[in-house]
């Protein structure tokens, strides 16, 4: 599985497409340039390489279909998910109703999120860090390390 490091500025272009940064090329594996796109928790998106989707598509795969929750969930997580793949250029297009749905503009920010990169619009990015205060980040972390402490033992 891969995991990532790393926060880098982009641009897209005119057709909605953007370069993927040297620093993330640099930690997948060799010539693995195929990702799956979706929408992500927050209003940002998703952008998964192919080898962490897979098993994460196969666990929803067998979530129970005669539960209402698990259909919906599946239809929030699972629409709009697309498989891209870099062109020639190193280029991945985003589609246009995933980037509506971010309110991606110009201006990218593509961050490590452990086994994915989130993709969120610069402004909205820079937002959620100037309304979460140093206090508040301190008893959000208290509050999720302690209560997984050891469960990645």
């Amino acid at each position: 599985m891969t995991r990532f490091l790393g926060e880098y500025e982009v641009t897209l272009d005119a057709k909605g497409r953007f370069l993927l940064p040297s620093g993330f090329k640099k930690q997948l594996p060799e010539n693995e340039l195929r990702f799956v796109v979706n929408r992500g928790f927050e209003k940002c998106l998703t952008l998964y390489p192919i080898q962490n989707w897979e098993p994460l598509h196969a666990k929803i795969s067998e979530l129970n279909d005669f539960d209402p929750k698990v259909r919906a969930f599946r239809r929030q997580f699972l629409g709009g998910a697309t498989e891209v793949e870099a062109d020639t250029a190193g280029r991945l297009l985003l589609p246009p109703t995933l980037r509506d749905f971010a309110g991606l503009t110009k201006d990218v920010i593509l961050v490590a999120a452990v086994d994915k990169i989130e993709i969120w619009d610069s402004a909205t990015y820079k937002k959620f860090f100037e309304d979460f205060s140093p206090d508040a980040f301190s008893d959000l972390a208290k509050e999720v390390m302690v209560k997984n402490e050891g469960k990645n033992e």
